[in-house]
């Protein structure tokens, strides 16, 4: 079985353009969504990226769960920016 994708010791799952980081059974997760590509050579690379902290708990309606939002010209400083709000979330628990 393969291992599932991580980035600083957290789990990644993509879905279409979005790609959320952080494990459902934390009281959050970060969701990044890809808005805009542009190709380079024969890739596409993401030049806007959504970004969301966002509460699990199923309890609490889907608009309302949303901690912190961002928009970032790249995925690598979307998913920057996505981790430190992480790690500074599940600490304050």
């Amino acid at each position: 079985m393969a291992k599932a994708l991580e980035y600083k010791g957290h789990p990644l799952q993509r879905k279409d353009n979005i790609i959320y980081y952080g494990s459902f059974a934390d009281p959050y997760i970060v969701m990044l969504q890809i808005l805009d590509t542009k190709k380079v050579k024969d890739l596409d690379v993401a030049t806007k990226v959504s970004v969301q902290l966002q509460m699990t708990d199923p309890s609490i309606k889907t608009r309302d769960r949303v901690v912190k939002r961002s928009e970032k010209t790249s995925l690598y400083d979307a998913i920057d920016v996505g981790s430190v709000w992480l790690e500074r979330a599940l600490a304050s628990r």
